[in-house]
């Protein structure tokens, strides 16, 4: 699986391709340097529903679930969504600036979304996520970090980092120790 994935115009090979109105451009010269993950639900804590998708393409029938009143008027998006058997979902080229982290800085630079891809995964600041996303998370940062060099494992994030007291996912159930040492064994057969 790893050689059949590829990025061709900002767009994954392998990630089923719903396009989200919500996107801009990146700030002319801007570098891509940054990875933030991120979790969602809707409603929180039930998976496999379609709201996600409706969510980011502005489609959500916020009188379908009480919860969905807040999200009243929201324009959001992410690059790509990772279900819990693994599946990635792209909602924005990689080149183009999704509407993921809102107001954020990471490492003295604000406004994250100019300089970052997000990447959500579907799940809960509470629930273990799944060996399938940790797989998919693994070799779609793998094939991120070689399309955009400057994306290196110390640039990678969580929401929280980049909006702290504001965020708090993708939450204490995330195996950041896991997911970078994957990362290291990958890159070192990489480069060896």
């Amino acid at each position: 699986m790893q050689n059949e994935i590829t990025i061709s115009n900002g767009l994954l090979s392998l990630a089923r391709q719903v396009a989200s109105p919500n996107f801009s451009e990146r700030p002319d010269g801007c570098v891509i340097d940054t990875l933030i993950v991120h979790n969602i639900s809707l409603p929180p804590g039930k998976f496999g529903t379609h709201y996600i998708d409706q969510l980011f393409c502005n489609t959500l029938d916020c009188s379908e679930h009480e919860y969905f009143a807040q999200l009243d008027g929201l324009k959001v998006s992410a690059h790509i969504l990772i279900e819990r058997d693994g599946v990635m979902v792209q909602y924005v080229p990689f080149h183009k600036k999704a509407w993921h982290a809102g107001e954020s800085e990471f490492k003295g630079k604000k406004a994250c979304n100019d300089f970052s891809i997000g990447i959500e995964l579907e799940g809960t600041d509470t629930e273990p996520f799944t060996p399938k996303q940790y797989q998919s998370l693994i070799l779609l940062t793998r094939v991120l970090m070689e399309s955009y060099p400057d994306i290196t494992i110390d640039r990678i994030a969580g929401h929280s980092d980049v909006a702290p007291g504001r965020k708090t996912d993708p939450g204490p159930c995330f195996d950041w120790r896991y997911y970078k040492s994957c990362l290291g064994s990958v890159l070192s057969s990489i480069n060896s």
